[in-house]
């Protein structure tokens, strides 16, 4: 479990499959040279496991990360995200592990903005403001008014078994109205989600590698440096990373299957997504509620601020257009697909003006008794079972991704550090039986 661990393992050379860990070993070649790791992809994933191998590595050891992303930080699917973030199914059903997931990525999202607050401190800015282009994370909650007469008893019950930390209250038409007095509650009964956020993913993954490399340069005691780099370099084959690291984590979403080494290995379907940014003309003055949440319905709505929102997702199945740039033709079909749904629980998104579309490349994982869960473990034996590198998956988190990353980017970076699958649960890691 993750409340007994507390130090790994370092070690070097083929994964141990003992279930049991023991405090820190190191061997003399780790004095001698840095235990090197490369963490393909600077989105969610990529950057949770960063930050938990630099604040888990043991204080003595040497330690290098390089990081590789050909976009840059955020410059992937993660970058382009809703932001929308709570525990919860479309049905308000506690996921999998939520309370766990819940809590590591608040977290992480303090971390970040505690970074980018002392950065600008730093810098003479001044308070970040909640604009667009500046804010970390809304606190302002979520609202899911209910829509369907055959899943509101359902609903109702779910909402029962709520979190503590992430609270759901239902409320009939007038309380949702005191909320966002344009709002359709067709049902009269609305769940309320309080506790639940909306984070800026770009600010939030700058604001979470400014940490990163804050926690590297933290003062290191005899061989105890840590080094980290970002190279902004596509890889296309694992093999050519060979020889030069000790461990090489795959955190690319829908790319990895494009690997040589992985194509068509993975249970991993892609869906391509785009999302329409709105704001409100010069010439209305209705602001959205300061106050207001965002709002959850066929179509979400992430409300950035009094006058600019977001609105998705669209699915477009089987895509393997990896391009946030989405062309005319696309973003007006989109629209076609998104304003009706947004628009049938807030009508007064018809006087926002579209000003740009943006996509990404979603890689869905398979359905499980537990839901769509990510794929993690130890990928030796699909890529080069007699390499002296070990080879990581942390992928397929779909459209969870903000939820799971931080508490499984933990398990990844404890997993990595001790070359132990086992701390990996076992739901995660079953995806390899697939096919044997």
């Amino acid at each position: 479990m993750l409340a007994d661990w507390t130090s790994p393992t370092v070690v070097h050379g083929n994964c141990r499959r003992s279930r049991t860990t023991t405090s820190p070993v190191f061997v003399s070649s780790l004095s001698q040279r840095p235990l090197r790791y490369a963490v393909l992809g600077a989105g969610f994933a990529g950057l949770s496991v960063v930050w938990h191998l630099l604040k888990h590595s043991p204080k003595e050891l040497h330690l290098r990360i390089d990081i590789y992303d050909e976009a840059g930080i955020g410059g992937g699917a993660s970058g382009v995200s809703g932001g929308l973030l709570h525990p919860y199914s479309p049905k308000v059903k506690l996921l999998w592990r939520g309370a766990e997931c819940w809590k590591e990525c608040l977290n992480l999202v303090n971390i970040a903005e505690a970074a980018l607050g002392s950065e600008e401190s730093n810098l003479e800015v001044g308070e970040s403001g909640q604009t667009f282009s500046e804010f970390v994370v809304r606190r302002r909650g979520i609202l899911r008014p209910a829509t369907n007469t055959k899943t509101l008893n359902l609903l109702n019950d779910n909402a029962q078994n709520c979190l503590s930390s992430c609270r759901i209250e239902a409320m009939d038409k007038d309380a949702a109205r005191n909320l966002v007095p344009d709002i359709c509650v067709p049902l009269n009964t609305a769940f309320y989600m309080p506790d639940a956020v909306n984070i800026h993913p770009q600010r939030y993954l700058q604001g979470l590698f400014l940490a990163c490399k804050n926690l590297a340069k933290e003062p290191a005691s005899g061989f105890g440096e840590k080094e980290l780099y970002l190279h902004q370099k596509s890889i296309s084959n694992l093999l050519e990373l060979e020889g030069g690291y000790d461990a090489v984590i795959v955190c690319v979403g829908a790319k990895a299957d494009m690997l040589p080494e992985l194509s068509g290995k993975l249970p991993l379907r892609t869906c391509r997504g785009i999302i329409a940014c709105m704001e409100l003309p010069d010439n209305i003055r209705d602001d959205y509620p300061e106050h207001g949440p965002s709002i959850l319905s066929d179509a979400w709505l992430a409300v950035q601020g009094s006058r600019s929102l977001l609105i998705g997702s669209t699915w477009e199945w089987k895509s393997r257009n990896s391009s946030p740039y989405v062309s005319i033709d696309e973003a007006l079909k989109a629209l076609e697909e998104l304003l009706p749904k947004a628009s049938a629980i807030y009508p007064g998104i018809k006087n926002w003006r579209f000003t740009r579309a943006r996509s990404g490349l979603r890689a869905m994982p398979p359905l499980t008794s537990n839901g769509s869960l990510p794929l993690m473990g130890c990928i030796d034996d699909l890529v080069s079972e007699n390499s002296s590198c070990k080879y990581w998956l942390f992928g397929g988190l779909g459209a969870r991704g903000l939820l799971y990353h931080g508490w499984l980017g933990n398990l990844m970076a404890q997993a990595v550090l001790s070359c132990n699958e086992h701390i990996i649960p076992s739901e995660l890691t079953s995806w390899k039986n697939i096919n044997r």
